[in-house]
């Protein structure tokens, strides 16, 4: 596992680094939070040791910047710090620390802490089990690229930036952003169940064939609910059904596969309709050429409350730079926006 130390301290960053690569810890350094989050974001480091008092950007500042960074998997943050009243551990909390270590501290709390970081970030293979679920269906479909990964980026901005929002703050969780960057892949797991001559056909499906492919909402909803069953509590599970069973309903209730209409929809899935059909408009299919961000932009806006959330528009519609971004990030080689 590569570890990330950021202190501004030369010397307490060299004792550090020497007892974690003698522990066989590879070990990257910064010296204040801006260098390190230039190193998290051309590297993936899963732990950040981190100093509360730096210079240009602090520890506190760094975890929040950390948890609000599109970065590939967990960052587990531990913060190195001398403060340590209830009231500074509430705080480093809440600004999205995982562990605090007091100063001074022994090499064996540090390699101990480091330890529990290790245990808590294996966990997240459930995330690429999901991953791997929804690759399963997605492998069926030679079209689709890159399509999971801009998905679930896309969902994680737009949830973001709602739960920035009064009127979401209580729903909107950083948990909840990280669980819909997690589940939204699941989206179309329902395809597995969808017959070759339909879901592989080289052109425009015909009135029958497209009810035929409707119903791959249906069947991925009744494929995670039959792992609810067995494990009621797991959150993504409930996230991901959500997803799955009303990704393709639209807010005015002319949608499938249930017709639900505005709030009745969950807002993950909400969320991911918008997203999904971002996607859709700008990638190239056998039967279409790929519109460009502008195009699309058009047509989601003329589209706001009657197929979308006019919230999630409006959360797009802030936030269309960084759907451009990724859009390019993930580009398909061949892609040619109209």
């Amino acid at each position: 596992m590569k570890i990330l130390i950021v202190d501004d301290d030369d010397i307490a960053l060299m004792t550090l680094e020497e007892a974690l690569r003698k522990a066989g810890y590879d070990v990257v350094t910064a010296r204040n939070g801006r260098e390190a989050l230039c190193v998290l974001r051309r590297d993936i480091c899963r732990l950040v040791i981190t100093d509360w008092e730096m210079p240009e950007m602090n520890g506190l500042d760094l975890c929040r910047a950390i948890r609000t960074e599109l970065l590939r998997g967990y960052v587990y943050v531990i913060l190195l710090t001398g403060r340590n009243t209830p009231e500074e551990r509430v705080q480093g909390i809440c600004a999205g620390a995982d562990e605090f270590v007091s100063k001074p501290y022994h090499n064996a709390e540090m390699l101990a802490r480091v330890g529990t970081a290790e245990r808590v970030l294996s966990l997240e293979t459930r995330d690429v089990a999901i991953f791997a679920m929804a690759r399963l269906a997605e492998s069926r479909d030679p079209e689709t690229g890159a399509h999971l990964e801009r998905v679930r980026s896309y969902s994680r901005i737009l949830a973001q930036y709602l739960g920035a929002k009064d009127k979401y703050r209580n729903e909107i969780t950083p948990e909840y952003a990280r669980l819909i960057y997690q589940t939204s892949p699941l989206h179309d797991i329902g395809k597995v169940g969808i017959p070759d001559s339909v879901l592989l056909k080289p052109g425009r499906l015909s009135d029958r064939e497209f009810e035929v492919m409707k119903t791959h909402a249906t069947i991925g909803a009744q494929t995670l609910d039959a792992a609810l069953r067995e494990f009621p509590e797991i959150k993504f599970l409930q996230m991901g059904r959500d997803i799955a069973a009303t990704h393709h309903e639209r807010f005015d209730g002319e949608g499938y596969p249930a017709r639900l209409a505005g709030d009745n929809i969950p807002l993950c899935g909400r969320i991911v309709a918008l997203a999904d059909v971002y996607d859709a408009l700008t990638s190239k299919r056998v039967y279409k050429a790929a519109f460009s961000h502008d195009i699309a932009l058009a047509i989601i806006q003329a589209e706001s409350g009657a197929q979308f959330d006019k919230d999630i528009v409006e959360s797009f519609v802030r936030n269309e730079a960084k759907f451009s971004e990724i859009r390019g990030f993930f580009a398909e080689p061949s892609a040619e926006a109209a």
